[in-house]
């Protein structure tokens, strides 16, 4: 894989950061997007003996997606990974939320990805590439509070789910991944019901999966070409297996599991 060059979007923390950290540690080039370019150049510091491409994107913008993409040609002349994983939160009931929140959410983490896929498509075909998308268990089960969250996160799964189908013979791959609760920094900058950021987080990032073993998880999945991972164990692969199976209980489980947490929008 040596040489080859992924981009990375939402790369200036969390996920996103170790993914890039993760590549770089096996030889890969690196493209990396994110609003917050000086953390980019932070990370393109860190990063030995690869060459990084830090892009200030804003994935909401298509323009933005556009240059990110074409800045990735004018570098290194090809493309062998998108990993779409840019992405935001919310938590607020359905009920108080204003529009504009669901909105906003929608357009980071489904047009973001379907911006980025659009102008990268070519260039992943052409090397028989591989197309990501980090999700979220919220795509597969409904998360209370976090509507606008889980619908964005259901569409994106659709929608690679589509692409994977109309390329079946192109040799493109793609992957969903669906990560439970990872340590990150997506419930500090989660939305309220107003569209401000929250600023801390309603659960215990101590016992949570770590961004760094989420990302070998999910570079080894690629590595294989893998269809679809559940990454999480407990609050993933269980929690999606019993919805599938018993949809009533887990409904009762999560409801208990999200409004005991600090003033939780649920009433």
């Amino acid at each position: 894989m040596t040489n080859k060059v992924v981009i990375i979007t939402g790369a200036s923390s969390g996920i996103g950061k170790a993914l890039a950290e993760k590549y770089a540690s096996e030889g890969w080039n690196l493209v990396l997007g994110a609003r917050r370019i000086e953390r980019l150049k932070e990370l393109e510091n860190q990063l030995k003996n690869v060459e990084v491409l830090p892009v200030k994107t804003d994935v909401t913008k298509e323009e933005d997606c556009k240059f990110l993409i074409e800045s990735a040609i004018r570098k290194f002349g090809r493309i062998d990974v998108l990993i779409n994983n840019a992405g935001i939160s919310m938590r607020a009931s359905i009920e108080d939320v204003e529009v504009e929140v669901l909105r906003k959410l929608m357009d980071v983490n489904y047009w973001g990805t379907v911006y980025c896929t659009k102008f990268a498509l070519p260039h992943l075909l052409q090397n028989k590439g591989s197309l990501v998308g980090v999700i979220s268990v919220g795509g597969y089960i409904g998360l209370p509070g976090r509507t606008g969250y889980s619908a964005s996160k259901f569409a994106v799964r659709g929608f690679l789910d589509t692409i994977r189908i109309e390329y079946l013979k192109s040799g493109l791959h793609v992957l969903v991944a669906a990560p439970g609760f990872t340590a990150s920094e997506i419930r500090l900058t989660a939305l309220t019901s107003d569209g401000s950021q929250q600023g801390e987080t309603p659960r215990n990032e101590n016992k949570m999966m770590s961004a760094d073993k989420c990302a070998r998880i999910i570079f080894r999945a690629v590595k294989h070409r893998r269809r679809k991972i559940i990454i999480t164990f407990w609050d993933g692969k269980v929690v999606v297996l019993i919805a599938k199976l018993w949809a009533w209980i887990i409904d009762q489980l999560i409801y208990s599991v999200f409004s005991k947490e600090p003033d939780s929008p649920l009433k």
